[in-house]
């Protein structure tokens, strides 16, 4: 079984940006159009390792099959590694953030619910334990997993972080329309019913300047504006 780190020549816990990196400079070197079509075959195996390693879920995949396969090359025998069972087991922060993730990947909703609230939920900061673009990726379908239980405050929040991050650099791209109709929806049909009016008032607010239309951003400063006078009048 080829070894996908060593081809690519990054450590087994290397990041997808690390990943990307290495395969490009890799790429440089082996690509037959600089290298010729002796290195063919290299060229290959290095873009079977990038698919396999750049690709969290086929990671995971990798990495169990590769550690069965060290395992048995070692002792002898082999010996059933559980990628899950591992998480479980570690204790540190950036380990339960992949736990939640491979949960979301495997249908495990609710498991991966519940580890995030055992873990902080919104005060649990996934974003500086995973990579940028599995961090966005898992936030958005967790997003989706607390909506679909009517937890549509933690969505809305979380839905509303990815939007701001978006602004700042794109990694959606063309998704990005979709996720703002998926807010605004929340907002429209699912979200006044469940907060205060102190509540609304700060996710209206933090709508404005994350990306909206001048259109969808009157009618949030509208709401604002609105439930402002709704409450003076009931004070």
């Amino acid at each position: 079984m080829d070894n996908h780190y060593d081809l690519l020549g990054v450590r087994p816990g290397a990041s997808t940006a690390e990943i990307k990196r290495a395969f490009r400079s890799k790429a440089k070197q082996l690509h037959p159009d600089i290298a010729g079509a002796s290195c063919a075959e290299a060229m290959r195996k290095l873009l079977i390792a990038y698919e396999a390693l750049s690709n969290l879920e086929n990671r995971f995949e990798y990495d169990l099959e590769f550690k069965k396969s060290a395992a048995y090359s070692a002792g002898g025998s082999k010996i059933k590694f559980n990628y899950r069972s591992w998480l479980n087991e570690q204790t540190d922060p950036a380990s339960k953030a992949k736990l939640i993730f491979y949960e979301l990947l495997r249908l495990e909703e609710d498991r991966a619910i519940e580890i995030w609230r055992e873990n902080g939920g919104l005060d649990f900061c996934m974003e500086k334990l995973l990579d940028r673009e599995d961090w966005m990726d898992c936030q958005y379908i967790l997003a989706e997993e607390l909506e679909k239980r009517d937890f549509c405050f933690e969505a809305f929040k979380l839905l509303t972080a990815l939007l701001a991050e978006e602004k700042r650099r794109c990694y959606f791209n063309l998704f990005t329309p979709e996720i703002k109709s998926y807010v605004k929806y929340i907002v429209k049909k699912r979200l006044r019913a469940q907060v205060d009016s102190e509540t609304w008032l700060y996710c209206m607010e933090s709508l404005i300047d994350i990306g909206f239309s001048e259109h969808d951003e009157r009618i949030f400063k509208d709401s604002i504006s609105q439930t402002l006078k709704e409450t003076r009048a009931q004070s």
